[in-house]
């Protein structure tokens, strides 16, 4: 008698196994990714801590440029071809100090780069009166009736009381708009409030092509030299104002469309100025440049008046006292900017106002 056995399928074991295979795998790969993403977090931490300790160090380093800058006696003023500005430097920074000043700074596995702007190259928004705000709005070529509505309602956004200007906005018409919002009747805090301003579009605020800009550096909008922007008035109010620094500006850091802002001095007499201090080649910021040493020295602009002289001491300056510092930090493949604002009062003393990463 034969028996015959029925065979089992092969194939279902080989299945299994398989499958096996495949969870495991997954399993595998899923606990290789977390042990990844558990290992850049624990290096970002690790990494954040040192980005921080290379900005604070950009910033100290900014703080001992601009004190040993005082310390220069042949250079009463501040200028673009000084080392803190990032120009060749002066005496001081050829036989002093400063002549070993670097631009990168390698710090144990990370670096930092550094750009110090000062902020009287412009005008004060919250010192500025009507005059000086027109004359930047009828340089930037504003219509004359939009020109009354923006300084109305700027003189409305500043002062203290709720009575609108004739062409101005208090609340009562902030609060009707779309978005309703209140008038701040205080000073401008940050330059872009001037958006919430009636009658200031991002046209006039940017300049033309003005909405694909990006804001202001800090709260002050870094500043333009004597650059192509102001050779076809293509600029706006956020090129000429700041919400930081003295009344005074700084005539060897100011562009020519804020040098216009001064009493009595149109564009020719602006361009002038730049083009006595700025040298032979007429480029600022170079070896060659020959800034004023005293506002007084104004009187060797061709086609100054002594009297026009005798007004600008008012407004005018050679020294700087208000800066922004960027520090960009890397430390292997991370990169953060640092920005901080100091103030000057003297060698032994440059003050940390605040701090910010962006």
């Amino acid at each position: 008698m034969r028996i015959v056995l029925q065979a089992r399928p092969r194939g279902i074991a080989l299945v299994i196994v398989m499958m096996v295979i495949v969870v495991l795998g997954v399993l595998a790969a899923d606990f290789a990714l977390s042990m990844k993403v558990e290992t850049k977090l624990a290096k970002n931490v690790d990494s954040e801590s040192d980005l921080e300790w290379l900005g604070r160090s950009g910033v100290e380093y900014a703080r001992w440029i601009l004190a040993q800058q005082l310390n220069c006696p042949n250079e009463p003023y501040d200028s673009l071809s000084q080392a803190w500005a990032g120009g060749p430097g002066g005496p001081c920074s050829t036989n002093g100090p400063l002549a070993d000043v670097e631009r990168e700074v390698h710090l144990g596995n990370g670096s930092f780069t550094w750009k110090i702007i000062d902020l009287e190259r412009k005008v004060n928004i919250n010192f500025a009166n009507r005059q000086m705000i027109q004359q930047a709005l009828d340089s930037m070529g504003v219509d004359r009736f939009d020109v009354d509505t923006v300084l109305d309602s700027i003189e409305d956004w500043r002062d203290p009381d709720s009575h609108p200007h004739v062409n101005g906005a208090e609340s009562d018409y902030y609060l009707n708009l779309p978005r309703p919002y209140v008038a701040k009747d205080g000073p401008f805090d940050d330059l872009s409030e001037l958006l919430l301003v009636r009658g200031i579009t991002p046209e006039i605020f940017w300049g033309p092509g003005g909405a694909n800009r990006s804001r202001p550096t800090g709260r002050s909008a870094a500043g333009i030299g004597a650059g192509s922007l102001d050779s076809t008035f293509a600029y706006g109010l956020a090129d000429l104002f700041n919400t930081l620094g003295r009344l005074q500006i700084n005539i060897n850091t100011a562009s020519v469309g804020v040098l216009q802002l001064l009493p009595g001095i149109d564009r020719n007499l602006a361009e002038g100025i730049v083009k006595l201090r700025a040298g032979l080649d007429d480029v600022d910021g170079t070896d060659d440049d020959t800034p004023f040493h005293s506002p007084g020295e104004l009187i060797n602009v061709p086609g100054m008046i002594p009297t026009f002289v005798s007004q600008l001491s008012r407004y005018a300056a050679v020294r700087s006292f208000t800066f922004e510092v960027q520090v960009d930090v890397t430390k292997d493949q991370y990169q953060r900017r640092l920005v901080a604002l100091l103030f000057r009062n003297g060698p032994r003393d440059v003050q940390v106002l605040n701090m910010h990463w962006e």
